[in-house]
């Protein structure tokens, strides 16, 4: 199985003014596509050259002779799920189902919005804050670099790059205008609430 870039889940333009097409057309037409490049030449002739991404992300788990494809592996899958958390039309305020597991674990969804924030600020160098589903709990996370949820036997629900080509173009060094508008403007909280019923 040849691990395939993933068609964006609307138009390059979609998330402006907000993300703009240059942000995309780099972050995902250079960026993501090189991650992909780069698995599918790592795994070629290999045990996992047939493998699922997901696979080919465990099968690298604690492995340190495979950190550089599980680096480029879990990158692929960690911006294919960024695209889905966000839509031209995102913002606002979750359901009532995921707003009311919001409540019971943060104690309100402002809450909740706020603890995000400050982990994705607090984030040194590159990285993922996440919102994540363990143990029949949510709580907000981050990984450095390439590391995701998966690695940690959690089920992520939302996240957010910090990487730095994520938002340079758009904010510079803004992180925290990124990060609220983010939030306040791109959040796809249907996708979001889909993956929590899904956890």
């Amino acid at each position: 199985m040849t691990i395939q870039l993933p068609d964006l889940p609307y138009p390059s333009n979609a998330l402006a003014p907000h993300i703009s097409e240059q942000t995309i057309n780099f972050h995902y037409g250079k960026h993501h596509a090189a991650y992909v490049t780069k698995t599918n030449a790592a795994v070629e002739g290999t045990d996992l050259e047939n493998a699922s991404l997901e696979d080919i992300i465990r099968a690298c788990i604690g492995v340190d002779s495979n950190q550089g494809l599980f680096n480029n592996a879990a990158q692929v899958w960690n911006h294919s799920f960024y695209w889905a958390c966000m839509s031209g039309q995102g913002g606002g305020q979750p359901g009532a189902s995921l707003a009311a597991a919001l409540e019971r674990d943060f104690g309100s969804v402002e809450a909740f919005k706020d603890a995000f924030a400050a982990a994705a600020a607090g984030q040194f160098g590159s990285g993922w804050a996440w919102l994540v589903e363990e143990r029949g709990k949510l709580k907000v996370t981050t990984t450095a670099n390439a590391d995701l949820p998966m690695a940690h036997n959690q089920t992520a629900l939302l996240t957010i790059d910090v990487w730095e080509h994520a938002y340079y173009l758009d904010y510079q060094n803004a992180r925290p205008t990124y990060i609220e508008t983010f939030l306040d403007k791109l959040v796809n909280w249907d996708a979001v609430e889909e993956n929590l019923q899904n956890a």
